[in-house]
């Protein structure tokens, strides 16, 4: 397999984690399919279009390959890993199974610091809105991903969050982008919101509802598999 460009990706901006925000953008782009399975991309040439040096892009390769993410191509680089269709169902099921009857828990409970913190993540929740009308999906999945997890944390249980953190780094999403192109995927950015409008309402047979169709539409349509249903 030929080492591919991969023209396109968006420059890093400096924060004060630079290998936890190149591991966060190259965890995006895997998920969105900028960088495609079974092609081999090196971390130099990743480095120059992400606008930072190469340690840090190996530091996160490193770290993706432990998560499975991506392997290791001796003297060449990093291949990235195929996941069937049948691996990304399971995943789907798995995150149905816990993500939808901990987020009803929190509408449950939420109130006070609960129903604080729930509304301190809206402007994440406008951020995605602006960030799909922008087609900019790298910055859409890194947004979706902190507003999920932070969500699920106000349940308080941590091993919840790391369980959804990894199945979701393993989601492959390569619909997002016919959507943006489309001008549909505003329109499934702004569930977001509906999920912290069930959250400060203390609905949780309305967050259930949301989160079952939320779920099914990051398998199918996001996923790029309208054709399903």
């Amino acid at each position: 397999m030929e080492r591919a460009s991969v023209i396109g990706l968006p420059s890093v901006r400096q924060r004060e984690s630079l290998r936890d925000q190149v591991t966060e953008a190259l965890r995006s782009f895997l998920v969105t399919g900028q960088l495609k399975p079974g092609q081999i991309y090196s971390a130099p040439v990743l480095a120059s279009e992400l606008g930072v040096s190469a340690t840090p892009v190996r530091e996160a390769m490193l770290d993706l390959v432990r998560e499975g993410l991506v392997e290791t191509v001796r003297n060449r680089g990093f291949r990235v890993t195929q996941v069937s269709d049948g691996e990304l169902d399971a995943m789907a099921e798995l995150r149905g199974l816990i993500e939808i009857p901990t987020m009803a828990a929190v509408a449950r409970h939420c109130v006070g610091a609960i129903a604080e913190a729930a509304e301190a993540l809206r402007p994440l929740a406008e951020e995605m809105v602006e960030a799909a009308a922008a087609k900019d999906l790298g910055r859409f999945i890194t947004l979706d991903t902190d507003y999920h997890l932070s969500f699920l944390a106000l349940h308080g249980n941590r091993h919840i969050v790391d369980v959804i953190r990894t199945l979701r780094g393993r989601t492959r999403l390569y619909g997002l982008r016919l959507l943006a192109e489309r001008g549909t995927l505003t329109q499934h950015a702004t569930e977001h919101l509906e999920i912290l409008g069930a959250a400060l309402d203390r609905d949780p047979e309305a967050m259930t509802r949301i989160m079952t169709v939320h779920i099914g539409h990051v398998r199918r349509l996001w996923a790029g598999r309208a054709e399903d249903g």
